[in-house]
């Protein structure tokens, strides 16, 4: 028992496992960290480090100013009446070579000889320098644009947008078609149209209207550079005079392209003469035609087969309808008069004129409408009118009573086409009543 515990507390030369020798480690570590000191200082004898420069950061250089360029003058220039292109260029400046190879440069686009009296004219350039720009208003939807520049001269046209946009116009007679119209926003040429394209073959609009008619337009209205600039065509209108109604459609022709002016059932709205010789002046009626009428002057009884219009002096007077000239100049008793012959044995007479329509003289053929002279007080006259006169066959007849034809119907092979159109156009003639009891489609127009 003694020799088993003497053998078991005995110590033998067996290490017990796990157990490492300390003193070995620590020398395998420095030999170890020797070796990499080593390898390190090796390394950097072979490949020393460059040497760092030092960045020298400049502050930004101060921003070079350049000089604007010279500014551009431009001059607006009103061509004077009897004036050309060469008299404006040298005046300022231009000497006749340059005029001369401007003109020829810009002829295949547009000739500057044609440039007319009261259009505008801009011209740019360096202040004491050469030109750099022309250009020229042809009309109001067009004009020329004209560039100097280093490779030569370049012109072309360009062109204003031109827009139409249908609208309804109306309105309630108070004293004058005009007036009523300018009260709605509208300009005095719509009146014009209503009354020469439309209704002056029925009503006289200087002495038939009374208060309270009323009239519905419905028109293209004419947009320059989005700019309202007038009307173009008035498709469909009506008025309402002392309750009586009258419409008138556009229908153009699909084979001739020509258009006119006819009621709902295809009835022309002209006649063969207008109701009225005088232009929107809102005359008085002073004498109507009469087989025995007090003279004024003459103090008798004697036949007047005429109509008298009390007008300022000047007043347009126009053809009543389309003729040729048989006389003008003076007459008598009558003053400065005008005798028209037109078709179908009728001739009319404007008397005591102030003076003379532009070319009006024996021979010069007419159109309704045109002006034949202006109101005078010259012959034997107590003051300023007209007295309008028309015959038939040789025999004065009265203007206010006669019924005059209606010029010829639509034709009959497009009623079918014209009557669809119609209905297109009397729901555009209602259309702000429409709107007022229907919800519109999105896109829905005419």
């Amino acid at each position: 028992m003694d020799r088993f515990k003497l053998t078991v507390g005995r110590r033998t030369g067996a290490r017990p496992p796990g157990r490492l020798n300390k003193p070995r480690v620590a020398a395998a570590l420095g030999v170890l960290a020797a070796v990499i000191v080593g390898i390190v200082f090796v390394v950097r004898w072979l490949f020393p480090p460059s040497p760092v420069e030092p960045v020298i950061v400049e502050p930004p250089a101060a921003a070079m100013v350049s000089p604007p360029p010279p500014a551009i003058v431009e001059e607006r220039i009103r061509i004077p009446a009897r004036s050309n292109l060469a008299d404006i260029l040298a005046r300022r400046g231009f000497d006749g070579l340059e005029i001369h190879n401007l003109r020829e440069a810009v002829k295949p686009v547009y000739d500057l000889g044609r440039i007319r009296a009261g259009q505008e004219l801009r011209l740019a350039s360096l202040p004491g320098g050469p030109w750099q720009r022309l250009e020229y208003d042809i009309d109001e939807t067009s004009y020329l644009v004209v560039q100097n520049e280093a490779g030569g001269i370049r012109a072309e046209m360009r062109y204003v947008p031109v827009e139409f946009k249908p609208a309804l116009v109306c309105g309630t007679i108070e004293d004058s078609l005009i007036g009523a119209l300018n009260k709605s926003g509208e300009q005095d040429s719509l009146a014009i149209d209503i009354v020469e394209r439309c209704f002056g073959w029925d009503i006289d609009f200087n002495t038939d209207l009374r208060k309270g008619d009323s009239f519905r337009v419905f028109v293209e209205k004419r947009y320059l550079d989005g700019r309202f600039a007038g009307y173009r065509d008035i498709l469909a209108a009506e008025f309402i005079n002392e309750g009586r109604v009258y419409r008138a459609f556009r229908f153009v022709y699909p084979d001739t392209k020509a258009s006119d002016y006819f009621d709902e059932t295809g009835g022309s709205r002209r006649k063969d003469f207008l109701r009225s010789p005088i232009k929107f002046m809102t005359p008085r009626i002073t004498s109507r035609f009469s087989s025995s009428r007090l003279h004024p002057i003459y103090k008798i009884y004697r036949p007047h087969y005429g109509v008298d219009y009390a007008a300022p002096i000047g007043t347009p007077v126009q053809a009543t309808a389309d003729g040729e000239v048989t006389s003008a100049g003076r007459d008598g008793a009558a003053g400065n008069m005008v005798k028209i012959r037109h078709k179908n044995a009728y001739e009319t007479a404007y008397l005591h004129l102030s003076g003379f329509g532009r070319g009006v003289r024996r021979g010069a053929v007419l159109k309704g409408g045109d002006i034949v002279g202006y109101v005078g007080s010259s012959g034997d006259s107590t003051g300023p009118h007209l007295d309008y006169r028309i015959y038939f066959h040789g025999s004065p007849v009265n203007p206010l009573g006669h019924k005059f034809k209606p010029a010829a119907p639509l034709r009959q092979e497009f009623l079918e086409v014209y009557g669809k159109e119609v209905e297109r156009l009397r729901v555009a003639l209602r259309l702000p009543e429409i709107v007022r009891t229907v919800t519109v489609a999105p896109g829905f127009s005419f």
